[in-house]
């Protein structure tokens, strides 16, 4: 082993000790019990690995998994624990908070196709927004203050600019976390057969999932593009996603803003938009796992499996 080998090694050794003795770290306690009692075994050795990627400047690493798979837990400690050990500046930015407001989703669906009108799939993003949100981010200087969006699930609408959220330059680290970021388009030959009853019935000439693959293969590609480190959550099929987002879909009950009208979901209604999703989900399920730089598997009790690294030669963002 050469010096820089061994030094590096080292620091490797050295960050993931670091990590693993932090007891509590900012957000710390608002975590699922069951998530940090993982900590020592699984998380810390995750954060350090993620860590161990950084460079100089906003590092931004985007985190993938279907909806209800703990993308928002993890970038919470994330966030926390890097402040905590390391002292580096570190915003979350949601794909959520990106979506479209509830009216201009209505236009949407009456200029385009109905299904539209469901936030979720790309195109009822300001992928133009994101985009320049990831590049002010990395700019920011000492005493430059930028304001990110915020979305109200329960109200289905994008709250009003004194209630987004506040960051402060400079950025060390953006974990940009989302149920699509880093997911790929697919062929029109693989958008031929629908995937359920959504698809069959309100879809039958295809034009809403032709829509979709075309806006992630242009604007969201380029906001994907300036992705650094891509993580994936692997969800263990769908039921997982509709029980899992089910369980979410009640905190957002429970937790409303009390914005607007509450346009949060039944049972019946949950179950119809998670359809929205399901294409999507399948597809990064698939194929995602072939460039994605860290897998990170999970089973249907909502714990890891597995987690595998992707060489920076396998892993092509």
């Amino acid at each position: 082993m050469t010096s820089d080998q061994n030094s590096a090694a080292f620091s490797a050794t050295s960050m993931l000790h670091t990590l693993t003795n932090i007891s509590s770290f900012p957000g710390s306690s608002e975590l699922p019990a069951g998530w940090m009692q993982q900590w020592t075994d699984i998380w810390a050795s995750v954060a350090a690995r993620v860590a161990q990627q950084k460079t100089n400047g906003a590092f931004v690493i985007g985190i993938h998994g279907g909806q209800g798979s703990g993308k928002s837990t993890l970038s919470k400690a994330l966030a926390g624990v890097f402040r905590e050990a390391f002292g580096w500046n570190t915003v979350v930015l949601s794909i959520d908070d990106l979506y479209l407001p509830h009216q201009d989703r209505q236009n949407l669906s009456r200029d385009v196709h109905p299904l539209l009108s469901t936030r979720g799939v790309p195109g009822t993003h300001d992928a133009e927004l994101g985009c320049q949100l990831i590049s002010r981010l990395r700019a920011l200087r000492a005493g430059d203050v930028l304001a990110i969006p915020s979305f109200d699930k329960a109200s289905d609408d994008r709250l009003p600019e004194a209630h987004w959220h506040q960051v402060s330059g400079p950025v060390d680290l953006v974990l940009f976390e989302g149920w699509c970021v880093g997911c790929r388009p697919v062929s029109d030959t693989q958008l031929a057969e629908p995937v359920n009853t959504l698809e069959a019935q309100e879809d039958t000439d295809g034009e809403w999932r032709r829509f979709v693959n075309e806006q992630l293969s242009t604007d969201y590609q380029q906001w994907f593009s300036l992705i650094d480190y891509l993580i994936m959550l692997k969800v263990p099929d769908m039921e997982a996603v509709l029980e899992w987002r089910g369980q979410q879909e009640q905190g957002n009950k429970a937790c409303a803003a009390g914005h607007g009208p509450d346009r949060s979901l039944d049972d019946a209604k949950l179950k119809r938009f998670i359809q929205h999703y399901e294409r999507l989900t399948r597809q990064a399920l698939e194929a995602m796992p072939g460039w994605a730089n860290l897998i990170i598997s999970l089973n249907p009790q909502h714990q890891v499996d597995d987690i595998r690294e992707n060489t920076a030669q396998e892993a092509v963002l």
